[in-house]
């Protein structure tokens, strides 16, 4: 590991960065190159903060077209990129190499139509994950996904890490709401797929969604978007045993009840969650906790938390508390 940093350093800096960034001001403007070793810092990785390798420049793109020309300079001059959107991954997808460009999508925050009748949003990469349902809730939506970075995830690193959440049980992942796309290929190359009638063949949509920027950088989203749920119901239930509340969770599948999201915490878990966050609403001597939520019309609501309910007390659960409202779920 160490002699292949020390091989992509040198190689870094053999190249000859000058007219090259040049090259990228022209095609874009000064202040989307970022080239100072200090401003190049804070794009040395993502979440995984364990590894790090500062990038020989950085552009900001803020439209297709400006994607695409900073990709053909790279093309041109045979120099590899990689793709970052908000940086919050922990797999270390964005982190880049010392011999090459990293291009940021952060700049590019435009939510660019919502057709409710079609129900699709068309967003930009660096839009975060959850402004996509505060875009669309006071017409009655919301976008499923919603993994736990959620208020500062971009919807472009959720395309590329294929991201989840505690709603996929229910309502899957990213691939499954993602209807089409606008992509820059490696040579600079602008394409759509996906949102159109499609011959026989490959699904390109999904095989895009979850590549993690190898196959190239999708700069234009269009996403499902789903009615919100007539009535919701959150149940949390305690128990003295984890193998009692794993027992819960296969039983409320068995039954035929699909949750809108399931979680379970162990006791550690409860008082990490608890000591950070502080809401004095898990128990904290109880060994685990299940988090069941169901939602749909309220005659299923009702029928499903009592069945829920049923199951969690028949294998032990000492309390089970419901939350009925959005500030207490």
């Amino acid at each position: 590991m160490t002699s292949e940093v020390a091989l992509q350093d040198s190689a870094a800096e053999q190249r000859d960065w000058t007219p090259i960034v040049q090259e990228f001001v022209n095609v874009l403007s000064d202040d989307q190159v970022v080239r100072r070793k200090e401003e190049l810092l804070v794009y040395e990785c993502d979440g995984l903060t364990s590894y790090r390798q500062r990038p020989a420049v950085v552009v900001l793109p803020k439209t297709t077209e400006e994607v695409a020309v900073a990709v053909k300079v790279c093309d041109r001059n045979n120099i590899p990129f990689v793709t970052r959107g908000a940086g919050t991954g922990l797999s270390g997808g964005a982190l880049p190499l010392s011999d090459s460009v990293l291009i940021v999508t952060a700049c590019m925050r435009q939510i660019l139509d919502i057709d409710y009748d079609n129900q699709r949003i068309v967003v930009q990469p660096g839009v975060i994950n959850n402004w996509v349902t505060q875009a669309v809730s006071g017409a009655g939506f919301y976008y499923a996904p919603d993994p736990s970075s959620q208020s500062v995830c971009s919807i472009g690193g959720n395309i590329a890490e294929n991201s989840g959440g505690v709603h996929c049980l229910k309502y899957g992942v990213t691939t499954n709401h993602v209807l089409g796309l606008k992509l820059v290929l490696p040579n600079g190359d602008i394409v759509d797929v996906g949102d159109m009638p499609e011959p026989p063949g490959y699904d390109l949509t999904g095989i895009f969604v979850g590549s993690e920027g190898t196959l190239g950088i999708a700069t234009e989203i269009t996403l499902r978007i789903l009615k919100s749920p007539e009535s919701a119901q959150t149940l949390l239930a305690d128990f003295n045993n984890v193998e009692a509340a794993g027992k819960s969770v296969s039983e409320i599948i068995s039954a035929g009840i699909i949750p809108a999201g399931m979680e379970m915490m162990d006791n550690f878990s409860i008082n990490a969650v608890e000591e950070v966050v502080a809401l004095d609403c898990y128990p904290r001597d109880a060994t685990a906790i299940l988090i069941v939520e169901v939602d749909g019309s309220p005659a299923d609501v009702a029928a499903s938390a009592q069945k829920v309910s049923e199951i969690v007390k028949e294998n032990g659960a000492r309390n089970v508390a419901i939350a009925t409202t959005p500030d207490e779920r």
